[in-house]
């Protein structure tokens, strides 16, 4: 269905062997649709050709004619070659609805109808901002979700003790609650700072056509199209206030991309630190236990990897590598456009998609089924003194305590009984003062 136009873009840019994002598809056509109706309430598109396009973008979007647009990502700048396909496919479309054949336009044109009052210049932009908010939308319900599950978990395990680690040495007590409560609470701080980006892609710059002027667009139609993809999208979409401003920067998509890597970072390191505390399981500290998915192994029997965080990690490093392309590309915008937007706009999409994906795994194939092994976290306890010595600092002394410590370790020797034997302190107390889950309160014991 497409025409002369998108098949130069075809012959031209076979580079990644990718398709268009089936989101950005959506906006593109949605947009289409939009201006549609919008200029026939002027009159300037009679009913006639407004109901064959409307048909014609119905189709796309209930999933018909995808295959059409199978333009590789990576085209001609500002995204020309795209919207070729899109107003060539929908005018070929409306065509054989209005009993024309594919190619004639003999009763709509890619150019005169479906591109009525519109540029590449601003449906671009406007495709993109449709597209990432349809995309981050998901995104961040999924990241709320995994923060629930850690929660949840939290209070599952607010009360067990663990030892703490700082510099990867032994520190102080903390209860598994407190340390899988704070990656909760990093995972909804990370989507809150994705949903806050998200109000700048809902100012649309559509109705700029060439360069911003908003030339041969009829007035009043850029806030009828605003209002009708605010409707479809259910998104509080508005015209931008000052076209040429919307045109010439990228700092929206800057932003949504700066999120998703802040995001990728945190759930990076959580991976990271899933990873170390499932390590062994007994030559390593082995005290988190994670679902088994598959073997670990072709040649060693019985080994089992924590394979979906090593998946998570692998798809976070690429968020943030595509946030430097979208960096790179929005720097590389020239007076009233950006042409690199078609990279940009690929960057943006992958990472949306490729993450999304990534934390509904993490959450249902490994977060939702970890355990905790409290045997063996209480044997690491055990094992080092220095784990609950600080309580003793306030009572005996920094030096006092550090040789208490030194002796037990080469002793080998639980700590309270070479405390006991010193007489530190009463028993009574020293056991208090020595309670490893009152150490996780707080305050001086």
């Amino acid at each position: 269905m497409w025409g002369a136009q998108a098949q130069r873009g075809i012959d031209n840019y076979a580079i990644s062997g990718l398709q268009p994002f089936p989101a950005f598809i959506r906006a593109l056509v949605s947009i289409k649709k939009a201006e549609a109706i919008a200029n026939a309430e002027t009159g300037r598109l009679d009913a006639k050709r407004r109901d064959a396009i409307v048909k014609a973008c119905d189709e796309v979007l209930a999933g018909q004619h995808i295959d059409q647009f199978g333009l590789d990502p990576f085209h001609s700048g500002a995204g020309v070659s795209m919207h070729m396909v899109a107003n060539e496919v929908i005018a070929n479309r409306a065509n054989q609805i209005l009993g024309g054949g594919l190619g004639t336009y003999e009763h709509v044109n890619p150019n005169d109808h479906v591109n009525m009052g519109q540029s590449t210049n601003d449906v671009t932009p406007t495709a993109m901002r449709l597209a990432h908010l349809d995309l981050t939308k998901t995104l961040y319900a999924e990241l709320d979700k995994l923060a629930d599950v850690f929660a949840s978990k939290a209070v599952e395990y607010e009360n067990i003790v663990k030892p703490g680690r700082t510099h990867l040495q032994d520190a102080v007590p903390v209860t598994f609650g407190q340390e899988i409560g704070g990656w909760g609470v990093r995972i909804r701080s990370a989507s809150a700072r994705l949903r806050a980006g998200r109000n700048e892609l809902c100012e649309l710059g559509i109705g700029g056509t060439a360069a911003g002027t908003g030339l041969n667009a009829t007035p009043g139609v850029r806030e009828r199209v605003c209002q009708l993809l605010a409707q479809w999208y259910e998104e509080p979409i508005v015209p931008a206030k000052d076209l040429f401003a919307s045109m010439q920067t990228m700092a929206p998509f800057i932003r949504i991309s700066s999120g998703m890597r802040t995001a990728a970072i945190e759930v990076s390191q959580i991976c990271n630190d899933m990873r170390l505390l499932v390590s062994g399981p007994k030559t390593g500290f082995g005290e988190l236990i994670l679902p088994a998915v598959q073997p670990g192994s072709s040649i060693m029997p019985g080994k089992v990897n924590p394979a979906i965080c090593e998946m998570v990690n692998m798809v976070c490093f690429q968020v943030i590598g595509n946030d430097t392309a979208v960096v790179w590309g929005a720097g590389a915008g020239q007076l009233e456009l950006n042409v690199m937007m078609p990279g940009i706009n690929f960057a943006i999409c992958f990472s949306a998609t490729i993450f999304t994906n990534a934390v509904r795994t993490l959450r249902t194939k490994c977060v939702e089924g970890m355990r905790i092994d409290e045997a063996r976290a209480k044997e690491l306890m055990d094992l080092s003194p220095s784990l609950i010595v600080t309580a003793l600092s306030p009572h005996i002394g920094y030096a006092r305590s550090a040789e208490l410590v030194k002796r037990a370790l080469g002793e080998k020797r639980p700590l309270i009984d070479v405390a006991l034997e010193e007489k530190v302190m009463e028993k009574e107390k020293l056991e208090k003062v020595l309670d490893a889950l009152l150490m996780t309160k707080g305050g001086v014991q």
